[in-house]
């Protein structure tokens, strides 16, 4: 008799009455083995690391607007930091995801949920690079706008993550059921906080527009990327409910 370590249940060797439940236990404990509980436990690491890093935005800036450059250096040391742990562990996915898996979903799928994810982490160390390389100061008339701006792609970036978080109870149930609607349902919420991230990023650009002539012109250029590097983690975000939603579609 077999016993399954994953599901408890019991089947016959080879020619007994359960030879396909033998087989899955075979393939779960396999999987096990090289993931640990599933193959899809790596990439809800990864997003929580992704997430952590893009975070850490919101004091950066607050850091930035108020002056105080020292915070805003350990701050924009800690964004790198975890930039870097978050694209180790990609690698190391790369590396040991298998190429033939037997699963619901595609290998590549998750390959490229877990490129967008990093992304997220990609922009936050990007941006903060761009604003600690020149001491970019936030104009006064915008500040409070642009810090409104920054909070909430961090918070599309939260959405992105407490989606992702639900794959593994999605691969443990074939990606079927209820699981799956409570998933749309946080890819949806995930939509809307990027279409507002949207309207925030136009509002904002506008507002900048308008004191243009008070500021020195090369700084008005990095400003404007300033913002569009940063409103880059909401569409990231954002692409990580389109391959959520791809996954749901097998």
């Amino acid at each position: 008799m077999v016993i399954c370590a994953r599901t408890g249940a019991a089947g016959v060797h080879r020619h007994g009455r359960f030879p396909q439940k033998r087989r899955g236990c075979e393939l779960a404990n396999l999987l096990a083995n090289i993931f640990g509980k599933s193959p899809v436990k790596p990439l809800e690491k990864h997003v929580g690391i992704a997430f952590r890093c893009t975070k850490q935005l919101n004091g950066f800036f607050r850091a930035v607007v108020a002056g105080k450059w020292d915070k805003a250096a350990e701050i924009r040391d800690a964004i790198a930091a975890l930039e870097h742990e978050a694209d180790d562990l990609k690698k190391e996915i790369r590396m040991h995801l298998p190429k033939s898996l037997f699963m619901p979903v595609p290998r590549q799928d998750l390959l490229e949920l877990l490129l967008v994810q990093d992304k997220m982490a990609n922009r936050t160390k990007d941006v903060s690079g761009v604003v600690m390389g020149r001491k970019l100061q936030i104009p006064k008339p915008i500040a409070k706008e642009f810090l409104t701006f920054v909070s909430r792609n961090v918070d599309a970036a939260k959405q992105a993550r407490k989606s992702v978080r639900e794959l593994d109870e999605l691969f443990a149930t074939g990606f079927r059921g209820a699981e799956v609607s409570m998933v749309e349902s946080l890819i949806d919420e995930l939509d809307k906080i990027e279409t507002e991230t949207d309207d925030l990023q136009a509002s904002l650009r506008g507002s900048l527009f308008e004191i243009e002539d008070t500021l020195d012109p090369v700084t008005v250029i990095f400003l404007y990327q300033v913002i569009e590097l940063t409103g880059e983690i909401a569409d990231m975000a954002e692409r990580v409910g389109r391959r959520l939603e791809l996954l749901l579609s097998h």
